[in-house]
């Protein structure tokens, strides 16, 4: 994977032996293929400590993760750093490395999650479920034009915009049993 100090860092992470845990690997491949300017990329199996000197060498950082529950097709959240969380030798969590990467090296990078639905988890195999692959290619389609845009807050405004106007539309079925 690329890695040269660019102002952009997408990490992708998950076990691709495990089927759809894979697909954060598996956006981190196509991002890497769109060789966009300043973008760097990695993917691992999980997160580590290490990461945080990876991070913390980035204006911004998006995490891609294969998500087991949550909206479809993906989400896109902001990250915030949260010491709170721990962590071990055998990995820690988006928020976990933002904050040492600011304790640490006294980084102040924005940080992004990118939650991919999957569905296949339970299973070994090297291949992603039908579903989780069209959820893959919309993910990928909407990271790579905010990649280019440099537009991550507006991304995640419209982002959570879109899910608040699911969720009024879905409240009236909601309140009338209150």
């Amino acid at each position: 994977m690329t890695s040269g100090g660019g102002e952009v860092l997408v990490i992708g992470y998950g076990n691709p032996g495990r089927l759809d845990d894979g697909l954060g690997p598996a956006a981190a491949e196509r991002v890497e293929a769109a060789r966009l300017d300043g973008v760097d990329v990695d993917a691992d199996y999980q997160l580590t400590v290490e990461d945080a000197a990876a991070v913390a060498a980035h204006d911004v950082v998006v995490f891609a993760d294969a998500a087991e529950t949550g909206p479809e097709p993906f989400f896109f959240e902001a990250v915030e750093p949260n010491d709170d969380l721990g962590f071990s030798s055998h990995g820690c969590e988006p928020p976990a490395v933002m904050a040492l990467a600011g304790e640490l090296f006294h980084a102040k990078t924005k940080g992004y999650i990118l939650g991919i639905r999957g569905y296949e988890f339970d299973e070994f195999g090297e291949a992603l479920s039908g579903r989780a692959r069209a959820n893959l290619a919309a993910a990928t389609e909407f990271l790579l034009e905010v990649l280019r845009n440099r537009s991550f807050d507006e991304a995640q405004r419209r982002w959570a915009d879109s899910q608040a106007a699911e969720t009024k539309e879905e409240t009236p079925c909601k309140t009338e049993n209150m």
